[in-house]
């Protein structure tokens, strides 16, 4: 096996390679993502006859957590835009927020819903939003896309409880109550800046007609019918999978274990609340939809066959540069850098977070190492853990699979994906960085930190 900083050289070439082969060589993203899984696993010297099974079993692991996911937000996409619900809710958006802060609106939402729910899940939910509101306000698809990723993945990353951070203020003993206020405070501005101001930017920097084709990408019927959904309807039923899933949770924290709370947290569970939600909207929605489900179901089929490809092996590709130690060779590395440790606190998730792919694992790996020693190291417990969760919400890479979630529910290409949601989850965690170190600076006249 390779060792070393060969490591690091190896996961810069594979990426190199793979961007190559997708950009200039034009090869489908699937083949190209399992092509250089394959060739990665055999230069970093993984044995021939467990390559087949660590590539399989990434691809696998990853559709685990989002196949059915992806498949059931598509069907629910399809019967919300059918119906007219999405266009609905995206004029109720506009009433609220405005048609030129509407990007912002939608970045806030970000913020609220990813608390408790997990990022794949509510990208999915409500990213038929991104297309309704960029055609009816005329602003770049790109500029939504940036906004509602960047508060999402925020939210994700540094406010309980979401079990990353809820991880992290365990292992630096930080209070839960501080954590989550002081998380908000950071998350707020970090979202303007990374997924609102950037997004504006990079959406009036990007021509619209170089995205993917909506409609060969993700068909969505909004056909208009006599009789039209009022907005109300249409508000419950964008938040009815993700009221099930936050009453999981709530109840998961202020309940005691029981029968009770096995029922809520099976009903709960994301794929299930997704999917008795398609149950409800296709009962429910259906005086509203003049298309026949049968075409509805056929088209999300067809949308929903290539992303679970790509995104699974966006997870198998993940799983080899995993598997390769790359993850504890730059633990080991880090230990013996000499500087601040808010600022080494969110380097080295950071780092973890672009080489593993995963938020979640760059969370509970860097916190499990650093937290027990914030008082050795003469740090707030708080602002140490919350410089560990800004390290750990930017730089997705294809490695990741929510970037391919952005990518391909997002509709846009490979490099609009790098330049609106990896470099804007980038700037963001800056901005999250920035504020915990301006809380640090008040820190004898703030409580708890």
């Amino acid at each position: 096996m390779v060792e070393g900083n060969m490591l690091i050289v190896i996961f810069i070439l594979s990426l190199a390679a793979l961007f190559f082969m997708i950009l200039k060589l034009k090869v489908e993203p699937f083949m190209s993502l399992i092509g250089v899984a394959l060739a990665a696993a055999l230069v970093l010297g993984f044995p021939l006859a467990e390559i087949p099974g660590i590539v399989a079993t990434g691809f696998g692991s990853t559709l685990i957590g989002v196949g059915i996911l992806i498949g059931l937000g598509i069907i629910y996409g399809q019967i919300l835009g059918a119906s007219g619900a999405i266009e609905k809710i995206a004029q109720a958006v506009l009433r609220l927020f405005g048609a030129k802060r509407s990007a912002a609106g939608l970045s806030i939402t970000g913020v609220a819903v990813s608390i408790p729910v997990f990022f794949d899940a509510a990208f999915v939910i409500l990213s038929g939003l991104v297309k309704s509101l960029s055609k009816r306000t005329g602003i770049s698809i790109v500029t939504f896309v940036t906004a509602l990723g960047v508060g999402l993945i925020v939210s994700h990353s540094m406010i309980p409880p979401t079990p990353g951070p809820l991880v992290v203020a365990e292992n630096t003993g930080a209070d839960l109550g501080l954590f989550i206020l002081y998380g908000i405070l950071c998350a707020i501005p970090s979202t303007l800046i990374g997924g609102y101001f950037y997004g504006t930017f990079i959406g009036k920097r990007i021509k619209v007609t170089d995205s993917v084709d909506v409609e060969e990408e993700l068909p969505v019927e909004e056909t208009k019918t006599g009789k039209e959904i009022s907005t109300g309807l249409s508000l419950f039923l964008l938040a009815l999978p993700i009221g099930l899933i936050l009453l999981n949770t709530v109840t998961k924290l202020w309940l005691p274990a029981g029968p009770l709370t096995t029922l809520l947290g099976f009903i709960g569970d994301k794929n299930v609340a997704l999917f008795i939600s398609v149950v409800v909207g296709l009962i429910v929605l259906r005086p509203y939809i003049q298309v026949p489900y049968s075409k509805l179901y056929d088209e999300a089929m067809n949308s929903a066959g290539m992303i679970i490809l790509v995104t699974g092996a966006g997870g198998a590709f993940g799983a080899v540069i995993s598997q390769s130690g790359i993850g504890d060779y730059l633990v080991a590395t880090m230990q013996s850098w000499s500087m601040p440790v808010l600022l080494l606190a969110f380097i080295f998730s950071q780092i973890l977070r672009a080489s593993l792919g995963s938020t979640t694992v760059a969370l509970i790996t860097t916190s499990s190492i650093l937290g027990p020693l914030a008082v050795e190291l003469g740090a707030s417990p708080v602002l140490l853990g919350l410089a560990i969760c800004a390290g750990a919400i930017g730089l997705s890479l294809p490695n990741d699979s929510g970037f391919w979630v952005v990518n391909k529910f997002g509709r846009l290409t490979i490099p609009q994906t790098l330049q609106a949601w990896t470099i804007g989850g980038f700037i963001a965690g800056l901005s999250a960085l920035g504020m915990v170190l301006l809380l640090s600076l008040f820190s004898g006249f703030l409580p708890g930190l």
